[in-house]
């Protein structure tokens, strides 16, 4: 917690963080869409004419909304469009909820994402799935069968691009979650062995990649542990890594910023008061690059990846299992809904690591 000299200047920042969202709520209203009762990926997808409201933005959209305390006072009329909105891209045969695009169909990470992010917007909302969900025992993949299967599933997974392989790692959670206690026991226990055996000793990460690649594979993995209630090993080596990362390397994407941060929320870090001035000070920088004028902030440093299941990639830096592009929007320099809500979240969790109440964001420009 941050006292003294160290208070006083962090508080500074983070009021100075607090302004880059002076246009931020105008630039989120725009992206509504009454007619669907959905939200668009960023301007040019609304302006084109060539893409639709999405699953992922508009779920987004709602987050952004409840992490700062409007959601309970928004128009009962759009929660009834944006229930329906989501209703009405469940499909009845299978349960899983599918924007348009039928490359969508083709990401397992999507599809998870889809159905958690549509049940959760549904249940925020205060509606309910047009159909029963999937039977995680019924849908669940070859590799569930046994321990044994399982355990070859996870050395299967190509980590030489740390994010993209803890993400399909972590996409196992959900089914043995599903699980009673004793029959997920010995799954657990395959999973938790053999993330510990390839975890980097010295950084406390996991995979191949840049640093900031490993950073958010890592984080991506947290996610795992933090669902079966597991302390991760080595938070100190990933503590210094952190550190490292944020000190050396640039962020060239939003996930960049959001996920050391997220990782040390997650880790309850208890952070040294310079060094949480540093942080947030390093976090403000990178914050700033990516606010455009539209009041919104892009994903990436450029500008807004058209597809934002692809992750961003250093140049030489191998991507295996890369899967196939859904477009959002046109990649203008423009604020886009997945940097959005990460900038808000950012917001917020670095007050909770500086100690600090987080004062509400104002619409002094709505």
């Amino acid at each position: 917690m941050a006292t003294g000299e160290h208070r006083v200047r962090l508080k500074a920042i983070l009021t100075e963080m607090d302004g880059l969202f002076e246009h931020f709520f105008t630039w989120l209203d725009d992206q509504y869409d009454p007619d669907t009762g959905g939200f668009f990926y960023a301007r040019s997808s609304k302006e084109s004419g060539k893409f639709t409201p999405d699953i992922e933005s508009t779920a987004q959209a709602l987050n952004i909304l409840q992490r700062v305390g409007m959601l309970e006072e928004w128009n009962p009329a759009y929660k009834e469009k944006a229930i329906r909105f989501f209703q009405n891209k469940q499909d009845a045969a299978s349960g899983y909820f599918y924007d348009e695009d039928p490359n969508m169909r083709a990401d397992d990470v999507m599809v998870g994402r889809a159905i958690s992010y549509s049940s959760n917007a549904l249940r925020q909302l205060g509606g309910r799935p047009l159909y029963p969900l999937p039977d995680p025992f019924r849908d669940a993949p070859a590799y569930m069968r046994s321990p044994k299967d399982y355990a070859a599933w996870l050395e299967s997974i190509e980590l030489s691009n740390s994010w993209r392989g803890c993400d399909r790692l972590c996409n196992s959670a959900p089914y043995l979650r599903q699980m009673d206690a004793e029959a997920r026991k010995p799954y657990l226990e395959e999973a938790l062995r053999f993330f510990e055996r390839i975890q980097d000793p010295e950084t406390g990460l996991w995979g191949e990649g840049s640093w900031y690649v490993r950073i958010s594979g890592t984080f991506k993995l947290h996610t795992f542990y933090g669902t079966f209630n597991v302390p991760m090993p080595r938070p100190e080596a990933m503590y210094r890594s952190i550190l490292y990362t944020l000190r050396n390397e640039q962020a060239i994407d939003m996930c960049y910023i959001r996920n050391p941060i997220n990782l040390l929320s997650s880790m309850n870090a208890q952070v040294p008061e310079a060094e949480m001035e540093e942080i947030a000070s390093i976090t403000l920088r990178n914050m700033k690059a990516l606010l455009r004028p539209d009041g919104g902030f892009s994903r990436e440093l450029a500008h807004s990846p058209v597809a934002p299941n692809v992750a961003q990639v250093k140049e030489g830096e191998f991507y295996p299992d890369m899967p196939k592009p859904v477009p959002l929007g046109l990649g203008l320099i423009e604020g886009d809904m997945n940097a959005g809500t990460q900038a808000v979240l950012i917001r917020t969790q670095c007050y909770e690591l500086a100690g600090l109440q987080a004062p509400p964001l104002v619409l002094v420009n709505s």
